[in-house]
């Protein structure tokens, strides 16, 4: 029976590389679970959970887990990442991240199959989204500044048509966006209280749908294998600006200004992984996520620029000299590369008991740094990155009669170390000079699940 499962799994291996085929395209846009984890339980484990992932989180982690779930679940929680990411000892002050994570999974029988159909939210406290175009020379963290300050919602639907397989898919949104700003009218150069003009702001914000899907199998009672595929993602920022007018009477002016940038990219990941009930009370589970940072779009603002003032009949006055139209900018490569990612993670069940149930758990991943050493103009920083998380959780079952229910709290807090490291530049009159980089992020939450009617999880 083993050997089947195996082969099924194989089986749908080669469809998630088909799904890959037909959306290497597709735009998507990053989020937060991507850096910080989604749901304290999955999160003290190292993120090591498209094996072991159940509930709402699972529209992350794997959708297909969402058919494990045998009754209504309800969950909320609330997470905060602190950064204190230095360059050259000062803190370059990036933004926390943090907000409201929940979803719900509603599981039910078609022609006898079992399914559920999942939603799951993170809503930021502070912003629903923030878009920001730098100069390329501008020193960022570019991982961690302006990635993760978004709204990421998901949802999926899985369907379980044996005991030992689920399967499932769906699709997260972003947002997109696109602004115009036009001024017309006329400008008093030597008076400019008497100048008159009219202007017009238009902003869109268009949404962006990107792909997932999942397979788990049980290849016994105590050991399962699971693969998912989360499609690749750009957030645009396409703005416009449009000004044309008369210049006191001397002459006419036709200023035109685009800009396209990829404000927001996250590559395709492909992730494989297994979880083994090492004992009746405790389990281990890994992840392996390929990253595919090699087709990363660097957040640089591309201008198209056109300007007209032609001159005034006997010329320009002394006293006046026209601006002239800014040269391009030239956008530097950005190299970097794909990645293997390791997750760990552990579970054990310390408390054991008729309507209440403790669990300790611990985490590890390590993310090596795609970017290439930024030795040229450039100054995109990053350095790799060691993860160490903990959490508690527990569990109490039909604490009021009438109410049959089970009731989980769950707590995490990890700490990402990035590694001290030095930037040696090629010129030494580079404006910005050698650096050290390193940093720290502290990432704290807690997750509260009430599950109704709830018939467990499947193996």
């Amino acid at each position: 029976m083993a050997r089947i499962r195996l082969a099924l799994f194989a089986a749908a291996l080669t469809t998630l590389a088909t799904t890959f085929v037909a959306t290497v395209a597709t735009d998507a846009h990053a989020n937060p679970p991507d850096t910080y984890g989604f749901g304290s339980r999955e999160t003290a484990m190292g993120n090591a959970a498209v094996a072991d992932t159940h509930g709402f989180a699972a529209n992350y982690y794997n959708p297909a887990a969402l058919a494990r779930s045998r009754g209504l679940e309800l969950s909320i929680g609330y997470f905060r990442a602190d950064h204190t990411l230095e360059i050259n000892g000062q803190d370059n002050g990036v933004d926390p991240v943090k907000g409201l994570n929940g979803g719900l999974v509603a599981p039910g029988k078609l022609f006898g199959i079992p399914f559920a159909l999942g939603i799951a939210v993170h809503l930021p406290d502070d912003r629903i989204s923030r878009v920001r175009a730098l100069r390329q020379e501008q020193p960022r963290w570019e991982l961690y500044d302006n990635r993760n300050q978004r709204l990421f919602l998901a949802t999926n639907v899985a369907i379980s048509p044996v005991p030992w397989l689920q399967i499932g898919g769906g699709l997260s949104f972003m947002s997109s966006t696109k602004g115009k700003l036009d001024i017309s009218g006329s400008a008093n150069v030597l008076m400019p209280d008497d100048s008159q003009l009219r202007h017009e702001v238009d902003a869109d914000l268009t949404a962006i749908r990107y792909p997932q899907a999942g397979i788990r199998i049980a290849l016994s009672e105590r050991i399962a294998i699971a693969a998912a595929y989360r499609g690749e993602f750009q957030l645009g920022l396409d703005l416009s600006a449009h000004l044309k007018g008369d210049i006191s009477g001397l002459t006419t002016a036709l200023y035109e200004l685009e800009t396209h940038s990829v404000n927001n990219f996250l590559p395709q990941q492909a992730v494989f992984g297994g979880s083994w009930l090492l004992t009746r009370d405790v389990r281990a589970s890994f992840d392996a996520t390929w990253v595919n940072w090699s087709a990363y779009v660097p957040p640089v603002a591309r201008l198209d620029v056109v300007l007209d003032i032609p001159p005034p009949p006997g010329g320009w006055p002394s006293t006046i000299t026209p601006p002239t139209t800014p040269a391009a900018t030239r956008i530097e490569p950005l190299h970097m590369h794909d990645r293997l990612i390791p997750h760990f993670g552990g579970e054990w069940r310390v408390i054991k008991a008729r309507r209440f149930e403790g669990f300790l758990r611990g985490g590890y991943e390590y993310s090596k740094t795609p970017i290439d050493p930024q030795t040229g103009i450039t100054n995109y920083i990053d350095r790799d990155r060691h993860t160490f998380s903990l959490g508690l959780g527990g569990t109490a079952h039909d604490l009021v009669r009438e109410l049959p229910a089970s009731v989980s709290l769950d707590l995490h807090a990890a700490l990402s170390e990035l590694i001290s490291d030095t930037t040696h530049k090629a010129s030494p009159s580079d404006f910005i000079g050698d650096y050290t980089a390193r940093g720290y992020i502290v990432n704290l939450g807690a997750m509260l699940t009430v599950a109704f009617d709830s018939w467990g999880i499947e193996p």
